[in-house]
Protein backbone atom coordinates (compact mmCIF):
# COMPACT_ATOMS: atom_id res chain seq x y z
CA UNK A 1 0.00 0.00 0.00
CA UNK A 2 1.76 3.26 -0.79
CA UNK A 3 2.24 5.92 1.94
CA UNK A 4 -0.01 8.31 2.28
CA UNK A 5 1.48 12.08 1.89
CA UNK A 6 0.79 14.70 4.84
CA UNK A 7 -1.26 16.66 2.50
CA UNK A 8 -3.47 13.22 1.94
CA UNK A 9 -4.65 12.90 5.99
CA UNK A 10 -7.83 13.91 7.27
CA UNK A 11 -7.03 16.89 9.13
CA UNK A 12 -7.56 16.00 13.03
CA UNK A 13 -8.84 18.12 15.90
CA UNK A 14 -7.00 16.34 18.62
CA UNK A 15 -5.20 20.01 20.14
CA UNK A 16 -7.47 22.55 18.73
CA UNK A 17 -10.48 23.88 20.71
CA UNK A 18 -12.99 25.45 19.95
CA UNK A 19 -13.18 29.14 19.96
CA UNK A 20 -16.05 29.84 22.17
CA UNK A 21 -19.30 27.90 23.43
CA UNK A 22 -20.48 29.77 20.60
CA UNK A 23 -18.93 28.55 17.96
CA UNK A 24 -18.98 25.02 19.15
CA UNK A 25 -22.62 25.13 19.08
CA UNK A 26 -22.93 26.60 15.49
CA UNK A 27 -20.75 24.08 14.26
CA UNK A 28 -22.23 21.25 15.87
CA UNK A 29 -25.72 22.41 14.01
CA UNK A 30 -24.09 22.28 10.59
CA UNK A 31 -25.92 19.29 8.60
CA UNK A 32 -24.72 16.99 5.78
CA UNK A 33 -28.19 16.00 4.43
CA UNK A 34 -31.61 17.81 4.08
CA UNK A 35 -30.34 21.29 4.55
CA UNK A 36 -32.13 23.90 3.85
CA UNK A 37 -31.18 25.21 0.12
CA UNK A 38 -31.12 21.25 -0.43
CA UNK A 39 -35.22 20.50 0.57
CA UNK A 40 -35.93 23.99 -1.49
CA UNK A 41 -34.15 22.52 -4.69
CA UNK A 42 -35.61 19.45 -3.97
CA UNK A 43 -39.35 20.67 -4.08
CA UNK A 44 -38.43 22.48 -6.90
CA UNK A 45 -37.50 19.54 -9.03
CA UNK A 46 -40.70 17.44 -7.25
CA UNK A 47 -42.96 20.30 -8.35
CA UNK A 48 -40.92 19.95 -12.26
CA UNK A 49 -42.29 16.63 -12.27
CA UNK A 50 -38.43 15.14 -11.51
CA UNK A 51 -38.38 11.94 -9.69
CA UNK A 52 -34.86 11.20 -8.13
CA UNK A 53 -33.20 9.33 -4.82
CA UNK A 54 -31.83 10.38 -2.19
CA UNK A 55 -28.24 10.26 -0.53
CA UNK A 56 -28.18 6.48 -2.57
CA UNK A 57 -24.94 4.83 -1.13
CA UNK A 58 -24.35 2.84 -4.30
CA UNK A 59 -23.56 5.83 -6.32
CA UNK A 60 -19.67 7.30 -5.77
CA UNK A 61 -19.70 10.26 -3.48
CA UNK A 62 -22.82 9.84 -2.00
CA UNK A 63 -24.74 12.62 -4.32
CA UNK A 64 -27.55 14.90 -2.60
CA UNK A 65 -29.98 14.11 -5.69
CA UNK A 66 -29.37 10.98 -7.94
CA UNK A 67 -31.77 11.23 -11.30
CA UNK A 68 -31.06 7.68 -12.63
CA UNK A 69 -33.30 7.91 -15.71
CA UNK A 70 -31.53 10.48 -17.01
CA UNK A 71 -28.03 9.78 -15.63
CA UNK A 72 -27.69 12.97 -13.56
CA UNK A 73 -26.55 13.69 -10.33
CA UNK A 74 -26.98 16.76 -8.36
CA UNK A 75 -24.53 17.98 -5.35
CA UNK A 76 -25.41 21.02 -2.86
CA UNK A 77 -22.71 22.20 -1.87
CA UNK A 78 -21.72 24.26 1.03
CA UNK A 79 -19.86 27.68 0.36
CA UNK A 80 -17.93 27.68 2.56
CA UNK A 81 -17.18 23.57 3.49
CA UNK A 82 -16.50 23.38 -0.74
CA UNK A 83 -14.63 26.62 -0.33
CA UNK A 84 -16.64 28.69 -2.89
CA UNK A 85 -14.25 31.73 -3.70
CA UNK A 86 -11.76 29.48 -2.18
CA UNK A 87 -8.29 32.13 -3.01
CA UNK A 88 -10.38 34.96 -0.95
CA UNK A 89 -11.46 32.37 1.61
CA UNK A 90 -8.32 30.66 2.25
CA UNK A 91 -7.07 34.20 3.08
CA UNK A 92 -9.69 35.15 5.21
CA UNK A 93 -9.35 31.24 7.18
CA UNK A 94 -5.50 32.13 7.03
CA UNK A 95 -5.91 34.56 9.84
CA UNK A 96 -8.16 33.14 11.61
CA UNK A 97 -8.29 30.13 14.87
CA UNK A 98 -7.30 26.78 13.71
CA UNK A 99 -6.16 28.07 10.48
CA UNK A 100 -4.25 25.21 9.63
CA UNK A 101 -6.65 22.66 10.12
CA UNK A 102 -9.45 24.38 8.28
CA UNK A 103 -7.68 25.55 5.37
CA UNK A 104 -6.12 21.56 5.50
CA UNK A 105 -10.12 20.14 5.70
CA UNK A 106 -11.76 22.51 2.70
CA UNK A 107 -8.87 21.75 0.48
CA UNK A 108 -9.18 17.72 1.04
CA UNK A 109 -13.22 18.68 0.44
CA UNK A 110 -12.13 20.11 -2.61
CA UNK A 111 -10.07 17.40 -4.04
CA UNK A 112 -12.61 15.07 -3.22
CA UNK A 113 -15.01 16.97 -4.89
CA UNK A 114 -13.09 17.09 -7.91
CA UNK A 115 -11.74 13.28 -7.76
CA UNK A 116 -15.41 12.24 -7.65
CA UNK A 117 -16.53 14.15 -10.16
CA UNK A 118 -14.00 12.82 -12.34
CA UNK A 119 -14.98 9.33 -10.85
CA UNK A 120 -18.98 9.47 -11.85
CA UNK A 121 -18.53 10.83 -15.50
CA UNK A 122 -15.74 8.03 -16.45
CA UNK A 123 -18.58 5.87 -15.44
CA UNK A 124 -21.65 8.00 -17.74
CA UNK A 125 -23.18 10.51 -15.03
CA UNK A 126 -23.30 13.60 -15.84
CA UNK A 127 -22.58 15.82 -12.73
CA UNK A 128 -23.78 18.89 -11.52
CA UNK A 129 -22.52 20.99 -8.49
CA UNK A 130 -24.68 23.74 -7.29
CA UNK A 131 -23.72 26.17 -4.34
CA UNK A 132 -25.61 27.12 -1.45
CA UNK A 133 -25.54 30.39 -1.91
CA UNK A 134 -26.77 30.06 -5.51
CA UNK A 135 -30.07 28.11 -4.55
CA UNK A 136 -30.94 30.84 -2.04
CA UNK A 137 -30.01 33.79 -4.27
CA UNK A 138 -31.95 32.31 -7.52
CA UNK A 139 -34.02 28.82 -6.82
CA UNK A 140 -35.79 28.48 -9.91
CA UNK A 141 -32.48 29.41 -11.97
CA UNK A 142 -31.12 26.25 -10.64
CA UNK A 143 -34.19 24.34 -10.93
CA UNK A 144 -33.44 25.25 -14.90
CA UNK A 145 -30.85 24.60 -15.29
CA UNK A 146 -30.95 20.93 -13.98
CA UNK A 147 -34.16 20.45 -15.96
CA UNK A 148 -32.19 21.74 -18.88
CA UNK A 149 -29.45 19.43 -17.76
CA UNK A 150 -32.11 16.33 -17.65
CA UNK A 151 -34.26 17.10 -20.59
CA UNK A 152 -30.39 17.15 -22.84
CA UNK A 153 -29.67 13.95 -21.26
CA UNK A 154 -29.94 10.13 -22.62
CA UNK A 155 -32.76 8.11 -20.87
CA UNK A 156 -31.23 4.89 -19.65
Amino acid sequence: MPERRKSDRMPRFLGLAPRSATTSRVGASNRRKDTSPEILLRKLLSSAGIRYRLHPQNVPGHPDLVIRRSRVVIFCDGDFWHGRHWARRRIKLARGWNADYWIAKIERNRRRDRLVGRRLRLLGWRVIRVWESEIQRNPKAVADRILDAIRRAPTA
